[in-house]
């Protein structure tokens, strides 16, 4: 996958891959999740894989095709073959200009990211401030890692907050505090606050960074935050799974006199995704975790109190 560098802050308008309306396991109420593109960290068993990389991609829907042809006669560069499979893109000759996404007559192709304006984002998250005071729901910053914009955050978030609205973020942790305290904290009601690993090279391993940063990140906003910060812990079955990094998490916390854990079970469904993105898989698991593995797993968090997503 052809990622650019994200050690630092993206200062360009970030890509959007979907605004998820009506959504109820994101944050208080009824919410509005904005799904930003680009992630720091390279997860192999990452849910959202079309978020990862900042730059547009090209979805391939096998099921939607109707091998019309049309696409590839549109490709300025012949990088695209539909007998390649299972993605029909080679992606060392693409441009990635999608002009070979807009002649598609069934969305068997289709364009991973748009650029919204801040005003653009607003008008679209404002139309549900309805059920926003209705449900005591607002507005979720998704992705990817929405922390890697703060400038656009700068922008986006007083006037979310001016209108009243709630505010949530997910964030995988690896952002660069400065700006994430003087841009993005202040206007925050909760944060989810993702813990994969205990170990620095299992971190290292199976995400492409080391987790110094996170945990450093945590104890500081634990220490100095005004508002809810909720670890999650994705439970993927094999990696984040074994008793070491589930006794490791759980006696971080407790050194943090943190004692409520979000337990997030593992979806197989994101392998399709990325394979219809032409990632090669490095671990695959086509099986939900069973309500066995769930109660095995929450073992170690016995004296939290837990919440399962």
């Amino acid at each position: 996958m052809n990622k650019p560098s994200l050690s630092k802050t993206l200062i360009r308008e970030p890509l959007i891959i979907e605004i998820k309306r009506n959504a109820l396991d994101d944050g208080p109420g009824i919410r509005t999740v904005v799904f930003f593109k680009g992630c720091p960290l390279s997860c192999v068993w990452c849910q959202n894989p079309e978020a990862i990389n900042p730059e547009v991609e090209v979805m391939f829907s096998p099921g939607d095709c109707l091998h019309c042809d049309i696409c590839q006669q549109a490709c300025p560069t012949g990088a695209l073959d539909l007998q390649r499979q299972p993605y029909p893109i080679d992606l060392a000759n693409c441009q990635h200009c999608t002009v070979c996404v807009d002649p598609c007559p069934s969305q068997g192709l289709r364009r991973m990211g748009r650029v919204y304006t801040v005003e653009e984002l607003i008008e679209e998250v404002l139309r549900d401030s309805a059920f926003y005071r209705n449900s005591g729901g607002g507005v979720t910053l998704s992705g990817g890692e929405a922390t890697l914009y703060p400038d656009f955050q700068m922008r986006l978030l007083p006037i979310l907050k001016q209108q009243g609205i709630h505010i949530t973020l997910e964030t995988c942790g690896y952002y660069q505090r400065p700006q994430f305290e003087r841009h993005i904290l202040p206007y925050l009601d909760l944060i989810f606050f993702d813990l994969k690993f205990a170990d620095a090279g299992q971190h290292q391993r199976y995400t492409g960074k080391r987790n110094d940063l996170i945990l450093a990140n945590f104890r500081q906003l634990v220490k100095l935050s005004r508002i809810p910060v909720l670890p999650r812990i994705p439970l993927i079955p094999g990696i984040t799974t074994t008793p070491e990094n589930l006794q490791g998490i759980a006696d971080f916390l407790r050194s943090e006199n943190i004692h409520e854990v979000a337990l997030l079970p593992y979806n197989p469904l994101w392998s399709e995704k990325a394979e219809h993105l032409g990632r090669v898989l490095t671990y695959q698991h086509s099986q939900w975790l069973s309500a066995e593995e769930l109660s095995a797993c929450s073992h170690y968090f016995t004296d939290f109190k837990i919440i399962y997503f």
